[in-house]
């Protein structure tokens, strides 16, 4: 999309964000790097870190040690699919001098390449952008 802005809009700034997620879904997903590498150490050390912590191993234990690598993988994939989601937040917004021309979130869609030249297109026909010889740039 950025190319094709600046293509059509000579001069035109596109400049990319990523738009934050929500408070809860940013701090779950720094937690999910933690749960992994809790999880990876059960697996690698569980038999002398239960005996420390004055316990026995559980059953379900035995049963993720005995399959090390597809647990861990299991981990590894699942821990990362959910810390993806976690902080991806779905946003697509356009803004030209500080008013928003689309938004993902609000329109429950992605724009089309021809929808969104158009809608950038009509905003600057009506705005006061101009040269430096006082014509205006895209009229």
């Amino acid at each position: 999309m950025k190319n094709m802005l600046e293509t059509q809009f000579p001069g035109i700034n596109v400049a990319l964000a990523n738009y934050p997620p929500p408070a809860p879904k940013r701090i779950l997903s720094k937690l999910v790097p933690v749960a992994q590498v809790g999880v990876f150490a059960i697996i690698m050390a569980g038999d002398q870190i239960f005996p420390r912590l004055g316990m026995s191993p559980p059953p379900w234990f035995y049963s993720l040690r005995a399959n090390r690598f597809g647990t861990i993988s299991a981990t590894w994939l699942f821990g990362n699919f959910l810390q993806s989601y976690l902080q991806s937040s779905g946003a697509f917004e356009v803004y030209l001098d500080g008013e928003q021309v689309f938004s993902k979130l609000g329109q429950q869609r992605f724009p089309g390449e021809i929808e969104l030249r158009t809608l950038i297109g009509k905003r600057l026909a009506g705005s006061n952008i101009v040269d430096g010889v006082g014509a205006n740039l895209w009229s």
